[in-house]
């Protein structure tokens, strides 16, 4: 664990209809430090605190009621009235395979977190994206956090075929 972050300073809301999945997050949270942690069962219920509060980090799980992770991601980068697009979103779920990962990034996740997960792995992720945020981009169909992880240095012409007429 190599950045030291105040975690009391940072304001969490945890978005999980389950009980006992939404205390361990919030429990694990506690443990980093972390003192100012609302949590919700819902998306609708997460839009309400978005609309009156400031937070600065939303940890969800992708299964929920009425409307999914997926779905609550979407409204959040894509809505017009959406109260804050820009808000890093750390999505948690059980199916952890590339496909389901693809889907997350590919509408606008900032972090995935497969579950079961452990305190070290919340905070690598946490680190990344408080330390470390990503530009965002918007496109005609995407808005979100760049999906490049890895920035290569190139010294040459630009490799894109548009660039060679």
């Amino acid at each position: 664990m190599s950045a030291k972050i105040d975690f009391s300073k940072i304001s969490f809301l945890v978005v999980d209809g389950d009980k006992i999945s939404a205390q361990v997050v919030f429990d694990t949270l506690a443990y980093l430090g972390a003192t100012a942690v609302q949590r919700v069962k819902s998306p609708n219920d997460a839009f309400e605190v978005l609309r009156t509060q400031r937070i600065d980090v939303i940890v969800t799980e992708w299964r929920l009621k009425g409307m999914d992770g997926l779905e609550f991601l979407d409204v959040l980068r894509n809505s017009i009235n959406s109260p804050n697009r820009f808000v890093p979103v750390i999505m948690l779920t059980a199916h952890s395979e590339q496909r389901y990962v693809t889907t997350a990034r590919d509408l606008g996740i900032t972090e995935f977190l497969a579950k079961p997960f452990n305190a070290k792995a919340l905070y690598s992720r946490l680190v990344s994206a408080i330390t470390r945020p990503r530009h965002f981009v918007n496109t005609g169909t995407y808005f979100g956090p760049d999906r490049r992880r890895r920035q290569v240095d190139f010294d040459g012409l630009d490799r894109r075929s548009s660039d060679d007429k």
